[in-house]
């Protein structure tokens, strides 16, 4: 993290100037649409959704957070894209989901709103920032004592490099090449670490496997490339 900010312009550059084709489901974003079923359905199993307070944090062009609104959540989205974040607007004027959407980031959402949220979800975003321990510490400042937050990112092994990164980028062309960066990718036990430093428990871990030729998702118990995580943040106690 360099002078304290925790973001990398590149990455943002990459997604802005795609940010137009965020809701075309044939475009670079097709995987998304493709694992925004079984995303949806994961959380609602885990969290639920209807009525909940939700902070979906790297919401990108809203996706996730139009799901989830259109599902019964109270959804506010933050990114630093800013023009991601007005491809979320616009398209939720048109299509009339009632989503809030902010630039700004999780640290300062973390100063700004502590315990704020039911449910606190950052999907496909760790994994692009420079110190994804310090997002997870300001996910679990964010989250209500009680409430839940549930994250998703890809591991790091060698099955994860040839399927998500050479399979993906090189071969099949489902994603721009240089989507992701090895090096950046998460073990479960790491992502698990961070969040026990945070003060949060691990409550379930979840592949999410994908079949890009009949373009279904669905979780399973293999997390050794796409994973979904699930933790609590425990009640306080008297002695809080």
């Amino acid at each position: 993290m360099e002078n304290g900010r925790n973001f990398d312009p590149a990455e943002i550059s990459k997604f802005d100037a795609a940010a137009h084709r965020w809701w075309d489901p044939e475009g670079e974003f097709r995987p998304l649409h493709d694992l925004n079923p079984a995303r949806l359905d994961y959380i609602e199993g885990r969290a639920g959704l209807s009525g909940c307070r939700v902070l979906d944090v790297g919401c990108g062009g809203g996706l996730l957070a139009e799901g989830m609104a259109r599902r019964g959540a109270r959804v506010t989205g933050i990114d630093l894209a800013s023009e991601a974040l007005e491809v979320a607007r616009l398209h939720a004027l048109e299509s009339g989901a009632a989503v809030e959407y902010r630039h700004e980031s999780v640290e300062s959402m973390a100063e700004s709103a502590p315990a704020a949220y039911d449910l606190v979800t950052c999907l496909e975003m760790l994994e692009h920032v420079p110190d994804p321990a310090a997002v997870v510490g300001a996910l679990a400042r964010l989250v209500r004592p009680g409430g839940h937050v549930i994250c998703s990112t890809i591991n790091r092994n060698a099955r994860s490099f040839a399927l998500a990164i050479i399979g993906a980028e090189y071969v099949m062309g489902l994603l721009p090449r240089g989507t992701h960066q090895y090096g950046r990718l998460i073990r479960p036990s790491e992502l698990t670490r961070w969040a026990r430093a945070a003060g949060l428990e691990l409550a379930d871990l979840a592949g999410l496997e994908y079949d890009p030729f009949s373009r279904r998702a669905r979780t399973s118990a293999d997390v050794s490339v796409n994973y979904l995580a699930h933790f609590r943040r425990p009640m306080s106690t008297a002695r809080e």
